[in-house]
């Protein structure tokens, strides 16, 4: 069992979110019991994910998606309602790291995805430099088809392919979520392939002017294994028990 804020400063001191300029605040966004014995991580703090966190009896859920967003209606009503209500009433604790997460270079979103496709790390891009640049093995390079095909069995799900120029790949580029407004950097940075979560109208157009193939695999699908690493991580420092609850989302 540990205090609060002596988790607070565990995961912190991992993320460090002070270092990014974010869309919603990074840390502890409702505040429960304390001591805490149980993390339950997942990807969102959806209703679903808090209800599942109640059962397993947990004293602290950890995600990517918090609730709280900037610019968004401040009234607590409705889904969000029924999600604080939720957290407030069993008295549970909700940690949200969001850039801090997609960042970190061995536990955090992209360094999880990227290991689980077998890519290695050659360098960073875009703003705040959440975009990254690597190699894979050349089996998966041979073409923009079989990359995909390899993001599809690897994830589990379809994917968008659209393809640039045929022939073989040499440099790959990804960064999970909804990171569509990255794919000029990654254009730039001299990618042949670039791979998020999802796809807006323009990309399609920017991949088959300027050669360069566009993989969308799923926003949910793509930032699965940030959270569970970083709170499997925390939980084992700190002596604390750990489970991770993927609430299944097809976007």
């Amino acid at each position: 069992m540990v205090e609060r804020l002596q988790l607070l400063a565990a995961f912190d001191t991992l993320l460090q979110p002070e270092r990014f300029k974010d869309y919603g605040p990074n840390g502890l966004q409702v505040e429960g019991r304390t001591p805490i014995g149980k993390i339950v991580s997942g990807v969102t703090a959806s209703l679903a994910l808090i209800e599942a966190a109640v059962a397993a009896q947990a004293d602290a859920i950890f995600v990517h998606h918090g609730l709280f967003w900037r610019g968004q209606d401040g009234r607590i009503t409705g889904w969000m309602r029924q999600r604080l209500g939720l957290l407030l009433q069993h008295n549970i604790n909700l940690f949200a790291y969001h850039l801090p997460l997609d960042a970190h270079p061995e536990l955090g979103n992209n360094a999880q995805l990227g290991q689980r496709l077998g890519f290695t790390s050659q360098g960073r891009f875009g703003e705040q430099q959440l975009g990254w640049l690597g190699e894979a093995p050349a089996a998966h390079m041979a073409s923009p088809q079989q990359m995909a095909s390899h993001v599809e069995a690897t994830l589990g799900r379809p994917v968008t392919l659209v393809a640039g120029k045929a022939g073989a790949l040499q440099r790959v580029a990804w960064c999970t979520g909804g990171a569509q407004g990255y794919f000029e950097d990654a254009i730039a940075a001299g990618a042949d392939v670039f791979i998020t979560g999802e796809i807006s109208e323009p990309q399609a157009h920017y991949a088959r002017e300027c050669g360069v193939s566009y993989i969308a695999c799923g926003h949910h699908a793509s930032e699965r294994y940030g959270a569970p690493a970083v709170a499997a991580h925390v939980a084992a420092q700190l002596g604390l028990a750990h489970q991770f609850i993927d609430i299944d989302n097809p976007a």
